[in-house]
This record gives structure tokens, C-alpha cells and sequence, in this order.
């Protein structure tokens, strides 16, 4: 797709406000009390149904039950690595700054730890799209998010003795500061011009990635 329509070499700019929404993610919400730039209001609000819809898969719901089993895990991070894979493979081809840390945007092979057959997996043939500038920071925006409750899931499974843990593990520590990263480099780049553009990017987004998960 070649270089990105927009400004990906631009930083967060001093001043600019905090996100106060950490996105109801694939695996459980979590929230903090922090300044809300607009586009994060509008995500928050615009992207709920989708959300809660993404929530609701077998995965999510055994751990809600408390009867999480390997075989479950390992289909919810088969399905994730389907849809990884080609969404990675697109980042890739897109320029970013320093800033974004692009390396550390990446973790399909993080899933090849937990699921050794991981390479010989089905992709996602229906993937959002990732042509513009917008469209990429509405997609980075669900994917980014749903990193956030990976140490609260790591625990349950190690309650549970179930071993594939690398991906929900990810950045350890360095998560919530991560998602804080993103968040400012989002409300930096978000206009009047390209917010509704962000938005429906990240609606689509959740779409394509519920829609993946649940099919058999």
C-alpha cells in the first residue's frame, strides 16, 4: 500500500490532553481517570456496541465462567493470529516515526510461542481497510486496546495450569504505557477533518475481528 495518507512522522505535541478511555477490549474493560480528548470521547461512545458484541466470544465467556480450558485458549489465539498476521503484515508497509514504536506494535509471533502449528494457520481474508492515514489509527486503536488485559488473563490461565501464555503476557509492565503512547499520538493526529474517518475505521475494525472470531 506504500507510504500512508496523513502524517504518520508527527509526535505528540506538549499540551495536548490525556485519553481518559482505555477501550473495553476483547478480554475485560478497564478505565482510568484521565483528561478526555475528543476523538477518545467519540471512539468510546461510537465503538460500545461493537465492543460488548466482541466480548460475548467463547473465550471471553469461559473466563467469566471460570471454566477456561487450553482448548479454548488455544482457539481464541488461533483466531487472533489469523487475523494478526495479514493486519501486521499491512502496518509493515506503512511508514511511522520513531514515536510509534512500530516494533513494539507487532506480536503475531508471540502466538507462535503459545501455538507451535501457528505458522500453518488460516489468515482473515476480510480485513479492514488500511489504505489512509485515518483508517490506520482506527484499527491501531482496537488492536492496541485489546492488549490491555493480558496480565489479568496470564494469571487466570496460570490458575487454570494452561501454558499458552506468551501473547496474553505481551509487553509485561510496559502495556499501560504502551496504550498511554498511542493514546497521545492519537490526539495529536485527530482533526475535525479525519475524526469520523478514525471512528468508523475502529467500528469496522471490531467488525471484521468479531466476525473472524466466530466463524467456524
Amino acid at each position: 500500500m506504500g507510504q500512508l495518507a496523513g502524517r504518520p512522522g508527527s509526535t505528540f505535541r506538549p499540551g495536548s490532553m490525556l485519553p481518559t478511555f482505555l477501550p473495553i477490549t476483547v478480554y475485560r474493560p478497564m478505565l482510568v481517570g484521565l483528561d478526555k480528548p475528543l476523538i477518545l470521547q467519540r471512539l468510546r461512545t461510537e465503538t460500545q456496541p461493537y465492543h460488548r458484541a466482541l466480548e460475548q466470544n467463547e473465550f471471553n465467556r469461559a473466563l467469566a465462567a471460570g471454566n477456561i480450558t487450553e482448548a479454548i485458549a488455544a482457539r481464541f489465539l488461533a483466531k487472533l493470529y489469523g487475523f494478526l498476521r495479514p493486519y501486521e503484515a499491512r502496518l509493515r508497509q506503512h511508514a511511522f516515526s520513531p514515536a510509534w514504536q512500530p516494533e513494539r506494535r507487532q506480536r503475531a509471533h508471540l502466538i507462535e510461542q503459545d501455538l507451535p502449528a501457528a505458522a500453518h494457520l488460516p489468515e482473515c481474508a476480510d480485513m479492514p481497510e488500511l489504505r489512509t492515514w485515518p483508517q490506520l489509527l482506527g484499527a491501531l486503536y482496537v488492536l492496541e486496546g485489546s492488549t490491555l488485559g493480558g496480565q489479568v488473563i496470564t494469571r487466570q490461565l496460570a490458575k487454570a495450569g494452561i501454558p499458552t501464555r506468551t501473547y496474553f503476557t505481551g509487553s509485561a509492565e510496559h502495556t499501560g504505557p504502551l496504550w498511554k503512547s498511542f493514546c497521545q499520538l492519537l490526539a495529536a493526529e485527530a482533526t475535525p477533518d479525519n475524526e469520523a474517518e478514525i471512528v468508523q475505521s475502529a467500528i469496522q475494525t471490531f467488525q471484521k475481528l468479531h466476525a473472524w472470531i466466530e466463524l467456524r
